[in-house]
């Protein structure tokens, strides 16, 4: 019997014995309450309700019998399909399994084939090798024996002869590379400093530091000092210079390093003079207005340089920052007229380069414009003017290169290069700056006595003005290498140790002289 059966008919089992219970309890009970005349027919009423009601729980038992026995068979058929999958999956699995096997073995054979043939090929090979080897051997006997040299020996020989082969076109062709490079750099450069110069010529203006004025008779000086000096005092207080009153006839010294103090200070004195009424409050009123002239001044200046360039507008504080360098001077040169011709040599260069000729023009004007800020700032007046132009948004490429034209920074482009060129050759220009005598000769001896400070160095001659130093060197100590690496020396140490306008070229001169006699 099987499991749902026996299942089946214990579930039968259970559902009669409580059908039996409850009818003999509900018998009994209706029975013990009947009374005796009504016993027969109640009996028999009871008996029908009770078959009824058996024949009911019999029914309703084969109805769960029946659910559970379809429950339980479903359940069956589910397991048996599940283990149809698992035998078919098994199945499967062993026959990739021998396929695997096959192919398993079919490649052990083909690599028991190969490592075969590979054997056999090493087996060749040494052979060859060992062939290889007493050939060369005996070719190598062969080259010792008619050359007399070792093979070590021959190599070595070899190697140093390729060397100086070697080293001796490398330089050859260096020289040549360099020597075309020069010869070409140098027509170029010729070519476009000589078109930017010819294309403008500038002016210059010698400015001490002080300033004369005038008097119309020598009784103007009284009051000009004023009652126990008071007049004087208000001056130089309210202008900030130092006035000399002397024996000279008829003329009044303003001293002053700042040059536009000492000019708002002789156009007040000289408005004074001119309308007598000289007395504190009255010099504090023209000197104001004289201030105020000053500072229209500048910006006409400022503004006129920018029209003389031909340059777009500029922010009204750097206008005025540059109409200042009006007054200002470096080296007896006016800084306005001397920012005025950068620019335009810049612009002309830059033309000839194919860079833009208004940005250059506009790096070359702005290129001194932190001489013209009076200690408002720390730094150099290079790194002063950079920071103004950023400050007022003006083209990084003009900022670097204000910034560059010192070498405060590395230059990066072509219109650094160009405004530092500009700059040096406005100022080497001749009677563009002043320079003591005292300090010029002592710049030459300097350069020759560093110069004949070198080992091997026989005498050197400082020419043109100092921007050239020969230097001559004994042949016997000094190679043509040696004399690249001196002059290259030479420069770096005048580099570190002097002070010198535009720059200095060192020319090293190694010369090779033979002797013979007739006899």
């Amino acid at each position: 019997m099987s499991a749902t059966g026996l299942l089946v008919g214990i579930a039968a089992a259970l559902l009669a014995a409580v059908v039996s219970f409850l009818v003999g309890r509900a018998n009994k009970s209706a029975v013990a309450v009947l009374s005796e005349d009504d016993g027969p027919r109640l009996l028999e009423a009871a008996g029908i309700e009770a078959d009824e009601r058996r024949r009911q729980a019999e029914l309703a038992a084969r109805e769960a019998a029946h659910q559970i026995r379809a429950a339980v068979s479903a359940e069956l058929d589910a397991r048996r399909a599940d283990l149809d999958r698992a035998d078919h999956d098994l199945e499967a699995r062993a026959a990739a399994l021998a396929r695997r096997e096959q192919d398993l073995a079919a490649e052990h054979e083909a690599l028991a084939r190969d490592s075969e043939q590979l054997a056999a090929r090493q087996a060749e090979a040494e052979v060859a090798t060992r062939a290889a080897a007493m050939q060369a051997a005996a070719a190598t006997a062969r080259l010792e024996s008619i050359a007399g040299l070792s093979a070590a020996e021959a190599r070595l020989q070899l190697e140093i002869e390729l060397r100086d082969d070697a080293r001796r076109s490398v330089a050859g062709d260096v020289r040549r590379i360099e020597d075309e490079a020069r010869t070409e750099a140098d027509r170029r450069s010729r070519l476009i400093v000589a078109a930017a110069v010819q294309r403008h010529a500038g002016e210059y203006a010698n400015l001490a530091t002080v300033s004369v004025v005038q008097l119309p008779s020598d009784d103007m000086k009284g009051r000009i000092i004023g009652r126990e000096g008071r007049n004087i005092r208000a001056l130089e207080q309210a202008t900030g210079v130092d006035i000399i009153i002397d024996d000279t006839p008829e003329a009044v010294v303003i001293s002053c390093f700042n040059p536009v103090r000492r000019e708002i200070a002789r156009l007040a004195l000289t408005r004074l003079c001119a309308d007598g009424r000289i007395h504190p409050s009255r010099i504090e009123e023209v000197v104001e207005q004289a201030a105020q002239d000053i500072d229209q001044q500048c910006k006409d200046a400022g503004e006129q340089a920018l029209f003389d360039l031909g340059l777009p507008g500029l922010a009204g504080e750097l206008v005025m920052l540059l109409g200042r360098l009006k007054f200002r001077t470096s080296n007896a040169q006016n800084l306005l007229q001397h920012s005025i011709e950068v620019g335009f040599l810049a612009g002309a260069m830059a033309g000839e380069l194919g860079i833009p000729v208004r940005l250059a023009r506009r790096a070359g004007l702005l290129h001194d414009i932190g001489k013209a800020v009076d200690q408002k700032a720390e730094g150099s007046h290079a790194q002063v003017g950079a920071l103004m132009a950023r400050r007022f948004d003006e083209d990084p490429a003009v900022c670097r290169a204000i910034e560059a034209h010192h070498g405060d920074i590395a230059p990066a482009h072509a219109l650094d290069h160009l405004v530092d060129a500009a700059n040096v050759l406005s100022g080497q220009r001749p009677g563009a700056r002043r320079e003591l005598l005292e300090s010029y000769v002592q710049r030459l001896t300097d350069l020759e006595k560093i110069a004949t400070s070198f080992a091997g160095v026989e005498r050197a001659f400082a020419i043109q003005a100092g921007r050239e130093v020969r230097v001559l060197v004994e042949n016997a100590k000094v190679s043509d290498d040696e004399a690249r690496v001196l002059s290259r020396d030479i420069a770096r140490r005048v580099e570190a140790e002097l002070s010198y306008p535009g720059q200095v070229r060192v020319a090293v001169i190694r010369e090779t002289r033979a002797t013979d006699y007739a006899k």
